[in-house]
């Protein structure tokens, strides 16, 4: 009897072992190669990558039915956070705001399958600080699927960074400023995942070309460059990420400007974007929020832009105006709703100038 009861406590030690062994989770580094981060990210400390841009995306596969992502949040601004977008497998997409310095995100799959993909998007602009990712732990990481051949960089203002656009849970004028923040559901990464394209946004919230709005003390040509475009600061690797296709929206915050100095400063721009992108094709677009003398304006000022960068070498250059203006957000911006009608119009030029099925 004794033998027997030995023998059958230790088939229980045995089984709650292989139990633990099934469940139990390994601390995976945020360098490892099965993760990939696309954006504008400082390798400065490759096993804690910080990033600032809105739009950043981190990807990920997993065995089991959780997995924990480890994530440092600046909190630049006391005790305000940043917000990322999580998606799970092809489920609708949900936004977390952070609420630590120190974040423990723990992320459960809903179907029951062997393997689940993750995308972790930073929602909020540069502005409010960067998020640094710290490691994932789970079951076991896999390999992810081949990162999409096709790239796209939207260079722009706060209409690129997915701002004053998400009314669903906070109405415009309460809350804190960045509550209305989604850049993954911004028109850019719309866009992009319309033509199964990887996408960086390199948008900076009231930048100008030659005049900036809210107190900045920046402009374009002078951050475009950079990995912390907010702060003007940790140069940018352009062979890190070249893009088919580049666009620019900016305006907006230049307002009416003496055309000359406008036209000038853009073509000088595109001139050095060409030599850190020789095979892109630049799209220039107007500003959706433009009011109707405004718009009229920066039409002008592009197309006379297109024509004579065209003169100057730079070949695969064109243009889009949106059909109509998309203001019915936050401060005039665009809501949700007319971020994807945006990406539904320029995914369709993008698709056709580039020839992408």
């Amino acid at each position: 009897m004794i033998h027997r009861f030995l023998w059958s406590s230790m088939l229980c030690m045995g089984m709650l072992t292989v139990v633990a062994q099934k469940n139990v989770s390994k601390l995976y580094a945020a360098n490892h190669p099965n993760i990939r981060i696309t954006g504008r990210v400082s390798d400065e400390q490759p096993q804690q990558p910080r990033f600032w841009a809105p739009g950043v995306y981190i990807e990920l596969a997993f065995r089991g039915d959780t997995c924990t992502v480890l994530l440092g949040d600046e909190m630049k601004w006391g005790t305000s956070h940043n917000c990322v977008e999580i998606q799970v497998d092809n489920e609708p997409s949900y936004k977390v705001w952070l609420k630590e310095k120190d974040n423990v995100l723990r992320i459960t799959a809903s179907k029951k399958q062997p393997a689940h993909r993750v995308i972790i998007t930073k929602n909020t602009e540069a502005e409010m600080g960067y998020l640094e990712l710290r490691g994932i732990r789970c079951n076991k990481l896999l390999p992810l699927p081949k990162a999409p051949t096709r790239r796209i960089e939207l260079y722009g203002n706060s209409i690129t960074c997915g701002s004053g656009m998400d009314m669903q849970n906070i109405p415009c004028n309460t809350g804190q400023w960045y509550d209305q923040h989604r850049a993954y559901m911004a028109y850019g990464p719309l866009t992009a995942r319309k033509l199964n394209a990887q996408w960086q946004l390199s948008s900076v919230s009231g930048i100008g070309l030659i005049h900036s709005c809210c107190n900045k003390t920046t402009v374009m040509p002078q951050v475009y460059d950079k990995i912390n475009m907010t702060d003007n600061a940790l140069p940018w690797s352009f062979s890190r990420y070249q893009p088919d296709v580049v666009t620019i929206c900016l305006g907006q915050n230049d307002g009416i400007q003496d055309s000359l100095a406008f036209t000038n400063a853009y073509l000088q721009l595109l001139q050095q974007m060409q030599q850190h992108y020789p095979k892109a094709t630049f799209i220039l677009l107007n500003s959706p929020m433009a009011h109707a003398e405004l718009n009229t304006v920066l039409q002008r000022y592009i197309l006379a832009v297109v024509q004579q960068s065209r003169q100057l070498g730079i070949s695969r250059i064109t243009h889009y105006f949106y059909r109509q203006r998309y203001a019915s957000g936050c401060d005039s911006h665009p809501t949700m709703a007319e971020h994807a009608q945006m990406a539904e119009e320029l995914s369709a030029f993008v698709a056709q100038t580039m020839g992408w099925k």
